[in-house]
Parts: C-alpha cells; sequence; structure tokens
C-alpha cells in the first residue's frame, strides 16, 4: 500500500520507522535538506510539499496544529483516506481544511518506532477495519465511538510515555543515591517497566499493588511515602491537565 506522510518531525519518523515494507512510503515536507535525512534514515521517498498532489492517496497528516491551513495550502487535490495525528483538531476543522473522501483522527505515541504504540482511532466507520490494520502495524490500535474519548485517550496514552519517564528517571536516580551504579539502575527501571506492562495485563493495577506489600514491609513503607508527596494526586492532575489542554 502507499503512503503519503505530511511531516518529518519526532512523531512522523516513529510511525514510518514502525511501519513494515509492504508500505511504500513518501514523505512530503519543506526542507529538502530534512526530507534527504529523513528519507535516508527511514529508508523512504520523498518531496517538497509545495503544489504536492494529493489525490486518491492514504495521507498521514502530522505536523503541528498550528500550521494546519498553512500546510494544507499547500495542497491541491482530494485525498482517499486522510489520517490526521494533530492533538485536539477536530474531524470538522479537517473537513474544513484538507479535501478527503474519508477522514480519521489517531493518536500513536512515540512506542511506534518499536512496533510498540498504543494508537487512538476514530472517524469514518467505513474506514475502521482499514485504520486498524494500519495502525496494528507499529503497536496495538484502538478504535473508540468519539472525538472525546480520542481526546482522553491522547492525554493518557499519547502524552503517558512522557509521564512514565518523569517516574523512572526519578526511580533510578534514587538508586544511584542510594549507592547502585547508574548502568543497574537502569537496568532495573527498564525491568520493573516490561514486568508490570505483563502484569497489568491481566491484573488489577490495586491487586498487584496488594499482592506486594507484605504487613509492615518493606514496600507498604515505599508506597506510604509515595502517598505522602502526592504521588496519586499528581497523576491524576497530569492526565486532566493534558486532557484539558486539548480542549482549547
Amino acid at each position: 500500500m502507499q503512503l503519503t506522510m505530511i511531516g518529518n518531525g519526532a512523531m512522523a519518523k516513529s510511525i514510518v520507522l514502525g511501519l513494515p515494507e509492504k508500505y511504500e512510503i513518501t514523505v512530503v515536507g519543506r526542507s529538502e535538506e530534512k526530507l534527504q535525512i529523513f528519507a535516508n534514515e527511514c529508508g523512504c521517498g520523498y518531496a517538497l510539499l509545495d503544489d504536492y498532489d494529493i489525490s486518491d492517496q492514504n495521507v498521514i497528516f502530522a505536523v503541528k496544529p498550528h500550521v494546519l491551513e498553512q500546510t494544507a495550502a499547500k495542497l491541491r487535490g482530494k485525498a482517499k483516506v486522510l489520517f490526521s495525528v494533530l492533538a485536539g483538531t477536530t474531524l470538522a476543522q479537517l473537513q474544513n481544511a484538507i479535501k478527503a473522501q474519508y477522514y480519521i483522527r489517531t493518536m500513536p505515541n512515540v512506542g511506534a518506532t518499536y512496533n510498540a504504540s498504543t494508537t487512538t482511532l476514530t472517524g469514518d466507520v467505513s474506514q475502521k477495519e482499514l485504520s486498524i490494520e494500519l495502525f496494528s502495524s507499529i503497536g496495538k490500535a484502538v478504535w473508540v465511538d468519539s472525538e472525546k474519548e480520542l481526546d482522553i485517550a491522547t492525554a493518557l496514552a499519547g502524552s503517558g510515555p512522557a509521564f512514565l519517564a518523569l517516574a523512572a528517571e526519578a526511580m533510578a536516580d534514587a538508586a544511584v543515591k542510594c549507592g547502585m551504579r547508574r548502568d543497574l539502575a537502569k537496568e532495573f527501571t527498564a525491568n520493573n517497566f516490561y514486568s508490570f506492562a505483563k502484569l497489568i495485563e491481566n491484573e488489577n493495577p490495586a491487586d498487584i499493588k496488594d499482592k506486594i506489600c507484605s504487613p509492615a514491609g518493606t514496600t507498604i513503607e515505599g508506597v506510604k511515602a509515595l502517598e505522602d508527596n502526592g504521588a496519586r494526586k499528581a497523576f491524576f492532575s497530569a492526565v486532566e491537565k493534558a486532557y484539558e489542554r486539548l480542549q482549547k
């Protein structure tokens, strides 16, 4: 299948690197120098944005939301399916800016590079199967029934890796402070997340915590420290604030 990727930023690169070879990809952008670097690193073709024809193409639109109209003005033709990766940009806004037969909002995360994205999708139901097939190539694809659910998922799954990265960095730093070598601290932290991913697929988070916390033990002492320092409230607020930002 041929795909056109409009945009050559970090998310675009993550998606292209994650897609299998059965997809023939052309990346489209403003700077030929940057496009050449992108194409060499990702093994795809490239084209300049000005007057680019998207007629009958499946297009992944991955630019910054604030340059939607500016970028759209440089395109011509009518796409077949437009897959938008623009956070907080509604289907109605996309329809007003770019001509396409079908519109899909999608929000992958940076795990796409390693085929481990959690990608949320919504839009024209007739393209649901194609959308899930495409984005399942870079991880797990989940179709939701409304744009509100997609925005909530963006705050949780799209922004989530950054929140977890902050937690991982803090845990590794704490281990170093206690006397562990940096490389070991990083390895143990990474393995914690790997193990937890397997656990949470099958168990409730509260049950996992309760299973590990023995009476007057080390883990419950650490959990109390997290509660005393507002860890739960901080994560709650992080997701809420990210969602609220999408509504502005």
